[in-house]
C-alpha cells in the first residue's frame, strides 16, 4: 500500500493505492488530505472490497501507521495485521505508480476533484485490462483497448435504459396524477 501525489487546480492531492503480491491493483482511492483519516477509510474500503490482509507493507508513513494501528486495536492477537515497513519492499506498488504518473503528466493536472476521480477510474480500468486483471465476458481475442470500449459500451447501455425506465415511470405517474385530478 503506498499513496502518491496529484495536483489538482494547483494543489497536491493524494491518490491511494494497494496492490498484492502479484502486482494486482486491489484499490484506489483520491482524497484532499494525507493524514489518518483518510489513510484509515482507503484501509477499512480496501478490506471491504476484498479479503483481510494479514501483512501489509507500508513505507515509512505515519498516516499509514497510525491508520492501521486504529484497525488493529479492536482485534484480537491471531486476528491483527502485520505491519511491515520498508521502502524496499514497496517497490512493486512504486513501479505501479509510473503508469498512472506518465498519463497524468502529459494532462498537467486535473481542473477539478471529481474530474480527476473520474478519470483516474478510466486509467486504473485501462490499467487492470493490460494486466489481465479485469475483462468483458465477451472481450475474449480483444485488445485493452477494444475491451474498454466495450465495458463503456455496456455500462452506456445500463445507464440508457435506468434513465429511459425512470423517465418512462415519471411521466406515466404524472400522466396519471394529471388524469385523476380531472
Amino acid at each position: 500500500m503506498d499513496e502518491t501525489d496529484i495536483r489538482v487546480r494547483g494543489k497536491w492531492q493524494y491518490l491511494y493505492r494497494a496492490v498484492d503480491s502479484e502486482g494486482q491493483t486491489l484499490d484506489f482511492l483520491l482524497t484532499a488530505k494525507r493524514d489518518a483519516a483518510p489513510a484509515l477509510r482507503f484501509f477499512r474500503k480496501a478490506i471491504r472490497h476484498h479479503s483481510w490482509r494479514e501483512v501489509v507493507t507500508i513505507d515509512k508513513s505515519g498516516a499509514n501507521t497510525a491508520a492501521l494501528a486504529v484497525l488493529n486495536a479492536d482485534r484480537e492477537d491471531d486476528e491483527r495485521i502485520k505491519v511491515r515497513q520498508s521502502k524496499y519492499l514497496n517497490n512493486l506498488i512504486e513501479q505501479d505508480h509510473r503508469n498512472i504518473k506518465r498519463r497524468i503528466r502529459l494532462m498537467l493536472g486535473f481542473k477539478s476533484f471529481r474530474r480527476a476521480q473520474a478519470i483516474l477510474v478510466g486509467i486504473e480500468l485501462i490499467h487492470m485490462i493490460r494486466k489481465g486483471q479485469y475483462g468483458h465476458p465477451g472481450g475474449e481475442g480483444l485488445s485493452p483497448a477494444e475491451q474498454f470500449y466495450l465495458l463503456t459500451v455496456t455500462l452506456f447501455t445500463i445507464l440508457c435504459k435506468r434513465l429511459f425506465s425512470e423517465v418512462t415511470i415519471r411521466a406515466v405517474t404524472e400522466l396519471d396524477n394529471k388524469t385523476a385530478h380531472c
